[in-house]
């Protein structure tokens, strides 16, 4: 029996994706890769700085301003092609590459990205792992197939005193417990 891994999610089993990998012997990070060519809009884009305005000189946001700074400010999902499996007292913790949020601009909107164990092989997605990002960077920022998004570390996860468990089964894929 497997511990702990990763595996292409079978819809793209013949697209080149590459499995997550140690860079060096003592990295604790598995280098998670982009799924194919994928396009990060620059936050700086569209009425954004229209919306700056319009709070810098105190003028009342309409409903319309909020949606359309909803389609604007929000990550966009880098698809990795990529599952995790693990044990059920395990998560896989996704984080940024160091070099992204200085040299390109690109952030993880939360901080961090969390994989619990029954993601793996869920029915919406198989398991898919997407990475969050946003570009603060003035240019939209081109990721190439292949190119190192974000990184993933395997760990275990203590449960407070009283906790029975739950029996719920997830039955949602990315950003849902659904059961």
């Amino acid at each position: 029996m497997h511990t702990r891994g990763f595996e292409i999610v079978s819809e793209f089993a013949d697209a080149g994706v590459k499995l997550p990998e140690r860079q060096t012997q003592n990295a604790a990070g598995y280098d998670f890769f982009a799924r194919e060519d994928f396009v990060l809009k620059s936050v700086w884009r569209y009425d954004f700085i229209r919306l700056f305005r319009l709070i810098k000189n105190e003028h009342p946001l309409t409903d319309s301003d909020f949606k359309r700074a909803g389609k604007i400010l929000k990550p966009l999902l880098v698809p990795t092609g990529v599952k995790a499996y693990m044990q059920p007292n395990e998560v896989l913790i996704l984080a940024n590459r160091s070099s992204n949020p200085l040299k390109r601009g690109l952030i993880i909107p939360n901080g961090i990205g969390v994989i619990d164990a029954d993601y793996y092989n869920n029915d919406n997605n198989e398991g898919e792992i997407f990475i969050q990002m946003v570009n603060l960077s003035p240019k939209d920022v081109v990721i190439q197939q292949g190119e190192r998004i974000g990184q993933g570390i395997f760990m275990p996860y203590l449960l407070a005193d009283g906790d029975l468990g739950n029996t719920n089964t997830r039955t949602g894929g990315f950003g849902s417990t659904k059961f």
